[in-house]
């Protein structure tokens, strides 16, 4: 086992990390987006857990340009008025068997609310190159209506074209500070 110091500082890898998102769409497929500017920051230190990152809003990835335009527009994200979506954790945990309980502060168009994701992590490990990492796979659920995202249309059969439940997909791998 590796000994590490007792406070210790890891920085989000971009390459092989990804935070995205995941909403059912006309009812019958589930869209998918991800972010491409994001920083995120895990401390470890006496023993504890924690996790702040933001994300440039302006960086959402989708495949139509209109349909990115549209996410930036007042009617989504508002990217002008809230360049950045940001989180702040209140309690992280790993078991020991990887499990992943993390509360934190969700921050979306200046809204501010509580937000519980779960999932999986790892201990630090040492890579090939001399390095030190560790990782973390989350997801949340948000009803997006909470955060001021609610724009959506009627199906002309029932039904809205957008759920309002999205779950919010992180997978995280970080180096050693």
């Amino acid at each position: 086992m590796t000994t590490l110091p007792v406070t210790t500082t890891w920085l989000v890898d971009p390459v092989h990390s990804t935070v995205g998102f995941a909403v059912k769409h006309m009812i019958v497929s589930t869209f998918k987006g991800a972010f491409e500017d994001y920083d995120v920051t895990l401390v470890e230190a006496g023993g504890e857990l924690s996790l702040s990152g933001s994300v440039e809003v302006g960086s959402v990835g989708v495949k139509d340009p209109d349909l990115g335009a549209h996410l930036a527009s007042p009617e989504f994200f508002h990217a002008e008025r809230h360049p950045q979506l940001r989180f702040a954790s209140t309690r992280l945990e790993i078991d020991a068997d990887g499990g992943v309980v993390m509360d934190g502060d969700l921050t979306i168009k200046g809204i501010t609310l509580p937000v519980r994701a779960t999932g999986t992590g790892t201990a630090p490990l040492e890579d090939p190159f001399g390095g030190f990492r560790r990782g973390l796979e989350l997801e949340a659920r948000v009803d997006r209506r909470l955060y001021g995202l609610e724009w959506n249309m009627p199906l002309p059969k029932g039904g809205l074209a957008l759920a309002h439940d999205v779950r919010l997909l992180v997978n995280l791998e970080f180096t050693r500070a």
